[in-house]
């Protein structure tokens, strides 16, 4: 068990957390939610003890162990892959080392005997015999193949480092475990197997993500942090949000109800309190009044964006037919004779690991580059706009603030009319006078999504559009795109947003493409690669 008795963190004037009180027991797995800024990752540093409280204390249950998701992606360069994980088992390397130390000794003594026979034992009660296969499973389970088992970690990519790091802290059945963001350079299937590990983990789970799914799947409940305090709530995400919607949109409603009595009251007050024979029925009203109070009601602070794509034309019958379409680029083949058609109210999802040919299809399709071979053809009635994974080159202008960026997008060019869509992604006031080029990687996709407003297209080609946004966007996002009543090309690695908006999956392979004409459940139900 840990737990936190007046916790406070204080940054020069400004508090971040103040008496904080709260409990995880083992057995549960609990997320970390709040908006950007709020101190998710902040808060799993002072609990692992990176960073001390200004004030309060943190209890840890004696002799538990805990083990933390460190994105230390050079720390162990010289160290392979197999030792780093055990490694993460502090105890259990130590004790490795010292009875192999013992066994290595040339003038072995009966004491010797004695010692390596106790830790012998103490080896065999820490899992010490399934240390290496334990170890292998867990990286299998991640997608580190077993030929890089051996391999030091400079060798692997920093994808790769990520998924070992992860594996580190997984091992050895810690009693407190410790992640921050654990989804990240995890393609689907990955971090299905991790869904499928802590939901078989029996003791203590603390998470910070941004993957809905994930967090509906695994946590037990969730621990919000809003206006300094930390809530906790028993359930998953989606409980947590539903219910929290439900119960803002119930006080709104009462509140308002009391508003209105006050207002009457108030009109009876002052239309009879001057009327003797109607003062003794105002002084009685003026009474009620005086009682009437409204719920102290705190809204949350997290701020939503508006998501709204609202295509020009309908989309007819003829929308993108491909066929037999190649591309090679500085000699690596990323897809070769790949042909498909979309249906008029498709949204597509483009899966599988081969991640590079999803950007470079739609680098062809929005005209940016040419096929080597074969064709694409729009439909007539069809307008379409792009959001790539890389961003970059929309945002190198340092003279334009936001408005004058947007606006060269826009043909309507007025101020008001701009800030209108900068707004709706909470670009508000002096915030869309900022310079484009210091923008937040959050904040510039939240730009490239008033662009895509405002090109009304009625097909939308979007590569990891949830990248660098918080939980509150993803959600509006994935709103937005559900009520699109165009069509979709998509890439995302969140399952939950996959799951909710596409009818189709197309997929890319290790240089094979696959168009199954099955939807996202349907394609891994039938062992679709992903």
């Amino acid at each position: 068990m840990i737990s936190t008795t007046g916790l406070t963190l204080q940054f020069g004037g400004q508090k971040l957390f103040e008496d904080v009180n709260i409990k995880f027991t083992p057995g549960n797995c609990y997320g970390i939610i709040g908006a950007n800024g709020a101190g998710k990752s902040t808060f799993l540093n002072i609990l692992s003890g990176d960073i001390e409280p200004t004030t309060g204390e943190i209890h840890i249950e004696k002799g538990a162990r805990f083990t933390v998701l460190r994105q230390d992606h050079f720390e162990f360069d010289e160290i392979e892959v197999r030792e780093t994980v055990i490694k993460g088992y502090d105890k259990l390397w130590s004790l490795m080392a010292e009875k192999d130390a013992i066994y290595l000794k040339e003038d072995f003594t009966e004491e010797d005997g004695i010692k390596a026979s106790e830790l012998e034992e103490l080896f065999d009660e820490m899992g010490g015999w399934e240390a290496d296969s334990e170890s292998a499973s867990i990286l299998a389970g991640l997608g580190i193949s077993e030929e890089l088992h051996d391999k030091k970690m400079k060798e692997l990519d920093g994808g790769e480092k990520v998924k070992v790091l992860l594996a580190r802290a997984l091992f050895g059945k810690p009693d407190i475990l410790l992640l921050d963001e654990p989804t990240n350079h995890l393609d689907i299937r990955s971090i299905m197997w991790l869904e499928n590990f802590l939901l078989n983990f029996e003791n203590t789970v603390i998470v910070v993500s941004h993957d809905r799914h994930f967090l509906n799947k695994v946590c037990t409940h969730i621990a919000d942090i809003d206006y300094k305090k930390i809530k906790m709530y028993v359930g998953n995400y989606d409980f947590w949000y539903e219910s929290n919607q439900l119960m803002q949109k119930l006080l709104k409603e009462q509140n308002k109800k009391i508003e209105e009595k006050r207002g009457d009251l108030k009109r009876f007050i002052e239309r009879f309190s001057s009327n003797a024979s109607k003062a003794k029925q105002a002084t009685s009203r003026k009474k009620e009044l005086e009682k009437l109070t409204l719920e102290d009601m705190q809204i949350s602070s997290r701020r939503f964006p508006y998501v709204d794509f609202k295509p020009e034309r309908e989309v007819g019958k003829e929308t993108l037919t491909v066929e037999n379409m190649s591309k090679t680029i500085d000699g690596v083949t990323y897809f070769k004779n790949i042909s498909f058609r979309l249906e008029r109210g498709d949204k597509v999802a483009l899966v599988g690991n081969n991640e590079m040919a999803k950007s470079v299809l739609f680098r062809i399709l929005s005209g940016e580059i040419e096929p080597d071979e074969g064709t694409y053809r729009w439909g007539p009635t069809i307008s379409h706009s792009c959001m790539p994974k890389d961003n970059t080159t929309f945002f190198v202008k340092e003279d334009l603030n936001l408005i004058d960026w947007l606006r060269e997008y826009s043909e309507e060019k007025s101020e008001n009319f701009i800030r209108s869509f900068l707004g709706r992604m909470l670009f508000k006031g002096d915030e869309a006078l900022k310079s484009c080029s210091v923008l937040s990687g959050g904040e510039k996709v939240r730009c490239m999504l008033s662009k895509m407003m405002l090109s009304s297209a009625n097909i939308l080609m979007l590569d990891e559009p949830t990248n660098h946004l918080d939980l509150e966007a993803i959600t509006a996002v994935n709103k937005g795109l559900i009520r699109f009543t165009g069509m979709l090309l998509f890439v995302s690695q969140d399952h939950q947003f996959i799951q909710s908006i596409a009818n189709r999956v197309l997929a890319f392979n290790d240089g094979e493409f696959v168009d199954p004409k099955l939807d996202f459940d349907s394609y891994i139900e039938k062992g679709g690669k992903i």
